[in-house]
């Protein structure tokens, strides 16, 4: 597991922000196939299914999956994929911790939490 210091992150968060809004774009179309996957599920179950998009569908998953690829290849967690919800793996008072980020914040990490609190447990940095 790579570390960041805040440094780091925030020196990285451009090109995460743009991975991030890639996958958001992915995620929000794949969304649009929510029911007519859960048919095809089913009809698989019976010897049937599939979609008329899907080819579509399939260029989508593999999009969300190189979009998520990238951020883990960069050592980011992708937690969220509809807010873009990131962290950082850090150090802090000699503990793992994670630096929080999400896609609708500004141009540096403000937030961190314990691995075991979570986004609930998130406090200033």
């Amino acid at each position: 597991m790579k570390l960041f210091s805040i440094e780091e992150a925030n020196a990285l968060l451009p090109t995460v922000r743009q991975t991030v809004r890639s996958l958001q774009r992915s995620h929000r179309s794949l969304r649009s196939f929510n029911a007519e996957a859960k048919r095809a599920a089913e009809g698989a179950e019976f010897g049937g299914g599939g979609t008329p998009r899907g080819p579509q569908y399939a260029r989508l998953l593999v999009e969300l999956s190189i979009h998520a690829s990238k951020l883990e290849e960069l050592g980011v967690q992708i937690k969220d994929y509809q807010q873009g919800l990131i962290d950082f793996p850090s150090m802090r008072e000699g503990r793992v911790v994670l630096l929080c980020w999400k896609a609708d914040e500004g141009d540096q990490i403000e937030w961190w939490h314990d691995v075991e609190t979570g986004f609930a447990g998130r406090q200033p940095l």
